[in-house]
């Protein structure tokens, strides 16, 4: 098998001085991310009230007010998805979480959030990845430490109250030795990306570790429903992966690799960032605590952290004219305003 250039967009993830990528977000400023030009840079579709129309006319459900919120506001062939549901063909979806710290955050309860309605709603099964490997890649984790955390989260994940009967929660660590099926996709996306390409994607350079440069195909393939024959007996499914828009990258490059593998392209919902306590120019992170509120917090924390850290649009300095005093305080930009 050749490689061969990929059909979309793939270049780092940079709009002007805008950074996203699955591991750094970066906005230009206190305003945050301007998700308008992320659309257009990542070459998604805007979720549109003729969608929504859509969904409700298939579903017989109105839709999120994630959805008529503008929170879950991109998507890649999400009309496929409706498509399918209309024809009564199987699919299933896919989502997941790397565990770098013993908890989730408030941004982390989105996704799933969200995942959780979709199952509900469109009565489907869900694959869960824990992308312990990852952490151990690009944290100062060893082994046993992000296996541990992995285990931890998914004590948070089932408090969501997914279909037990319905969903699979993995950890790469555990599931990948333990299944061909999904090392073989493994083995035939990663022969279907050569190093200039994954490069561009994702910004690795000669300091990355190989393991670094390999990951994205462990990420990719449970896009792929024969990745889990015990679930879908080599069935080839349609997959709709609910993420935040950092994780595009990854999904992008399944999207391009699929046609080559003679497996469906998965489709694709993102959600927004939840910014972080300092303010919108950045998301929650698990590697800065006092950026997050996390679930295990106590009601004492997440009071002192907000009154700590917390962005409330106010100024630097109050100045005695009537108009400056107007202008004293910017409540749209209020970290607090936005989480509410």
């Amino acid at each position: 098998m050749t490689t061969q250039p990929l059909e979309t967009n793939l270049e780092n993830c940079e709009i002007s001085e805008q950074v996203i990528t699955p591991w750094d977000v970066q906005g230009t400023d206190e305003k945050g991310i301007d998700y308008d030009k992320l659309i257009k840079k990542f070459g998604s579709q805007k979720i549109t009230p003729e969608m929504l129309e859509r969904f409700t006319k298939v579903t017989g459900h109105p839709p999120h007010h994630f959805l008529r919120r503008g929170i879950v506001f991109s998507h890649r062939d999400f009309d496929h998805i409706l498509t399918l549901k209309e024809q009564g063909k199987p699919f299933y979806l896919y989502t997941g979480r790397g565990p770098s710290s013993g908890s989730l955050h408030m941004g982390h309860c989105v996704p799933f959030m969200f995942t959780k309605w979709l199952q509900d709603v469109f009565d489907v099964p869900l694959v869960i990845q824990m992308t312990d490997d990852e952490k151990f890649l690009w944290k100062d984790l060893t082994l046993e430490q992000a296996h541990k955390l992995a285990h931890e989260n998914i004590k948070d994940i089932i408090a969501f109250g997914f279909d037990p009967e319905k969903t699979f929660i993995f950890c790469d660590l555990d599931y990948i030795p333990s299944c061909k099926e999904f090392y073989w996709n493994m083995n035939r996306i990663q022969k279907c990306v050569n190093f200039n390409q994954a490069q561009k994607i994702f910004g690795f350079d000669e300091t990355s570790y190989i393991g670094k440069v390999s990951f994205p195909a462990i990420q990719a393939a449970p896009s792929f429903s024969t990745s889990f024959p015990h679930l879908f007996g080599g069935k080839k499914l349609s997959c709709l992966i609910p993420c935040a828009i950092d994780q595009d990258p990854y999904f992008r490059m399944t999207r391009d690799v699929a046609p080559r593998l003679s497996l469906p392209k998965p489709t694709l919902l993102h959600s927004t960032f939840l910014p972080a306590l300092q303010g919108a120019q950045t998301k929650m992170s698990s590697s800065e605590a006092n950026s997050a509120v996390e679930v295990c917090d106590t009601p004492n924390q997440i009071k002192k952290k907000i009154n700590k850290y917390a962005f409330s649009g106010g100024k630097t300095s109050v100045q005695v004219t009537a108009k400056a005093r107007s202008y004293w305080t910017t409540l749209g930009l209020g970290v607090g305003r936005e989480q509410v």
